[in-house]
């Protein structure tokens, strides 16, 4: 896809944030930072955004107006060398995942899956 002067568009993307929204951020902030271990790259009051690679974040925010908590359909997922340890590392922190990492043949990934405060499926996964 092109824009008016013939540039590719996809050309111009320098990263990517995926938004969630939550009742409450604190508990939320905690979890993205202190459970999934990532780094905070920009507090902003409101929102939180939490860096996963290096042109890629997850911002959390405060649900207002019609940005709603709407975890329903959608899916984080978060690529790791070292699935296996990743999820050591949660259950030593008591976050509860969905079972442990498994393959999944038909998308030729290993992965295993828990679930942030407000719902939002998260996924770590390897392709294999």
């Amino acid at each position: 896809m092109q824009d008016g002067t013939g540039t590719e568009i996809t050309s111009m993307i320098t990263g990517m944030i995926t938004w969630v929204y939550c009742e409450d951020l604190e508990k939320a902030a905690t979890f993205y930072h202190d459970a999934l271990g990532l780094t905070l790259w920009r507090d902003a009051g409101a929102a939180r955004i939490y860096q996963t690679g290096p042109n890629s974040y997850i911002g959390v925010c405060r649900a207002f107006e019609d940005r709603v908590v709407q975890p329903q359909g959608g899916m984080i997922t978060l690529l790791h060398d070292d699935v296996d340890g990743y999820y050591q590392a949660l259950q030593a922190k008591g976050v509860p995942c969905r079972g442990a990492p498994e393959t999944i043949e038909a998308f030729g990934i290993y992965s295993f899956f828990c679930e942030d405060p407000n719902g939002y499926l998260i996924e770590v996964q390897t392709f294999l």
